[in-house]
């Protein structure tokens, strides 16, 4: 084997990762939990199980595939469990993602808000004090009756 020289740059190394975008791949995630969170994938996942059996039960033994106890179904079903599990995982996390987010966005309008009302609420109070001081015109009757006297 040769030994790696420190005098010279090394020599390219290729990749053969592949390339998936993270985004599509949340998007596709979350929708696939959103379907395994209905009653039509229970039903559906009923039905081929019924099916399953009672093919490996009741078809002719040379089209059966999967003979009792059904390893291969466990194996399928476990198979399935496996990929539902990260992606329901990934769906979750997306979601919290979401929801902290918008909790940010809240607490920023929530904060608008107050600021908001705090302000109305000295311009009304400094309003009322303005108001007071001023001489209403049942206040100003008044005072012109009593100079006047009683008529």
């Amino acid at each position: 084997m040769a030994r790696e020289r420190l005098d010279q740059p090394r020599e390219l190394r290729r990749s053969f990762r592949l390339y998936y975008d993270p985004e599509r791949f949340g998007q596709l995630s979350e929708r696939f939990a959103r379907f395994l969170g209905t009653a039509s994938f229970l039903v559906y996942m009923t039905v081929f199980v019924v099916v399953w059996v009672l093919w490996n039960i009741l078809a002719p033994p040379f089209l059966r595939f999967d003979e009792y106890p059904f390893i291969f179904l466990t194996l399928m079903l476990s198979l399935q469990a496996s990929y539902s599990a990260p992606l329901i995982l990934l769906a979750q996390n997306r979601q919290a993602d979401r929801d902290r987010v918008q909790g940010e966005q809240d607490r920023q309008t929530r904060e608008a808000s107050e600021a908001e009302v705090e302000f109305l609420t000295r311009e009304i109070a400094g309003l009322r004090l303005a108001i007071g001081e001023l001489a209403t015109r049942d206040f100003i009757r008044s005072e012109l009756q009593q100079v006047r006297g009683p008529q």
